[in-house]
């Protein structure tokens, strides 16, 4: 085992947070005073983003600290499996004790995904997941959409009570912890503001439907007319089952689910603290992905769009600046090379290759507008492969097959003005759509990677049994937590 000088670190991530969608971003309506007080003594990065903007893709790029592309995980039926090495596993061989509390999304808990322990873990659905989604070439009626006007409203759900227990969990390890002079590192993973929008009575009532803001871009005129975004809001109709009085409802919801899910990390950064160990941990705050509550007539993720594409991170504690704002194009993938930082092991030839580079060393750093990041999404409701790629102020989306997408963040900040398609001969909409591919491009070849894509997709097809298998096997509008899932087993063995 190596001499160890690092601290310890703690990383919370949500589901489904969008990144406005906190005080500290500037968000004039909902409230998140534990997040706020986090980015004030840490630094908020607010150019940061998921590798795929959907569950299971991202968080094996999280464990991995790779892009999909590269990992081969690219869908809701191909989750983390343990067989590419995880950072986990590499802090955990370097005597790191790493514990995971709460959801993670993978194939199983009996994987070796590199935690010393995982406490309340959810992981996908039969060790199989979500297989609809593989189904892209002969995509079926998602009829699942409508669930999520349907659960709307106020009341318990399975989801706050298993953030409750992860919360409940998480304290008691921390406390635990105090008495042991082993570093460690904790991915402490809570589901909340993910669907269903059912939100505790008190957390729902600290809004108003009547006050609450409308979607963006809402407008007909405003509704992307992209041909592959137009495949994409097919398959996931969430929309047509929304009117006005329901959207409000919803983003109050969705509002109480954030406020809910922000006491939740107050509640855990107060054991922290409390424990003692809060001077020698570094605190990240992240989610996985967003969610676009309407904007633009989408709702959840799947997208490139900030709300859907775009995650909230905030990094605090020893050797992070305080009261900074990042503004350094940051990823999910970033994690694993912040792991490594943080507890002081030592790189080796795995890790060291890997595109991520530590969070803290970015807060303390100039910014730097050149950075290149990385989206990609090739799970359900999609035809063709997307990348986005993100440097400066611009966004472009590739599609292959299909027109790509070009946004000017800065003059654009609601992506309401594709200048592929509103100025294609201005000089910087030609120059910042080639810089885009050529960006894109020193990453992967789009074209190779949907090739290989779809080629493993036919594959895992085959492997579940057939297109008819996928389509009966399993089907929800969200992963049923550990209890439910242990609830349905006994079901099918009685």
């Amino acid at each position: 085992m190596k001499h160890h000088t690092g601290s310890n670190l703690l990383i919370i991530i949500s589901d489904e947070h969008r990144k406005d969608a906190m005080g500290c971003a500037g968000h004039t309506i909902v409230k998140t005073p534990n997040l706020d007080a986090l980015a004030a003594r840490g630094a908020h990065f607010v150019s940061a983003y998921t590798p795929s903007p959907m569950c299971v893709p991202t968080r094996a790029a999280i464990a991995t600290g790779d892009h999909v592309h590269k990992i081969r995980h690219w869908d809701s039926a191909s989750p983390y499996d343990g067989r590419t090495r995880s950072w986990m596993r590499h802090l955990r061989d370097s005597g790191v004790e790493t514990v995971s509390i709460g959801k993670l999304h993978f194939r199983s808990e009996n994987d070796d995904n590199g935690f010393t322990e995982e406490i309340l873990p959810m992981h996908v659905v039969g060790g199989i997941g979500w297989p609809v989604g593989l189904l892209r070439e002969t995509p079926p009626l998602y009829d699942a959409a409508a669930e999520l006007a349907a659960d709307v409203g106020v009341g318990p759900s399975t989801y706050t009570d298993y953030d409750l227990d992860i919360t409940v969990a998480a304290e008691a390890w921390l406390r635990n912890k105090a008495r042991s002079d082993r570093p460690w590192a904790a991915f402490v993973s809570l589901v909340s503001p993910h669907y269903p929008l059912t939100c505790p009575e008190d957390y729902y009532n600290m809004y108003d439907p009547a006050e609450i803001d409308l979607p963006i871009g809402y407008e007909e005129q405003f509704r992307p007319e992209h041909s592959e975004l137009k495949n994409v809001a097919g398959f996931f109709d969430y929309d047509r089952y929304f009117d006005e009085q329901k959207m409000r409802e919803a983003k109050t919801a969705y509002y109480g689910l954030t406020s809910f899910m922000d006491n939740c990390v107050g509640r855990i950064l107060t054991a922290l603290e409390t424990s003692g160990q809060a001077e020698n941990t570094v605190v990240v705050y992240v989610s996985d992905h967003g969610d676009m509550m309407g904007d633009q007539g989408f709702w959840t993720k799947q997208v490139m769009y900030e709300q859907s594409a775009g995650v909230p991170m905030i990094v605090a504690g020893p050797e992070v600046p305080a009261g900074r704002r990042v503004t350094t194009g940051a990823s999910l993938v970033d994690l694993a090379a912040t792991a490594v930082d943080v507890t002081g092991v030592d790189h080796d030839a795995v890790s060291r290759a890997l595109p991520g580079i530590s969070l803290r060393e970015q807060a303390s750093a100039e910014d730097d507008p050149e950075r290149t990041i990385l989206s990609e999404y090739h799970d359900g409701g999609s035809t063709t492969g997307t990348f986005m790629v993100r440097w400066q102020r611009w966004k472009y989306v590739h599609y292959v097959g299909h027109e790509p997408q070009l946004f000017d963040l800065e003059a654009d900040p609601n992506e309401l003005q594709n200048l592929a398609i509103t100025h294609p001969n201005q000089p910087d909409t030609i120059a910042a759509l080639a810089e885009g591919e050529r960006r894109l491009r020193e990453i992967c070849e789009p074209e190779v990677v949907d090739a290989l894509c779809f080629a493993d997709q036919r594959v895992r097809i085959a492997e579940l049994g057939g297109e008819h298998a996928c389509l009966t096997a399993y089907r929800f509008n969200h992963t049923p937590t550990p209890s439910e899932q242990a609830k349905a087993r006994e079901g099918k063995a009685k």
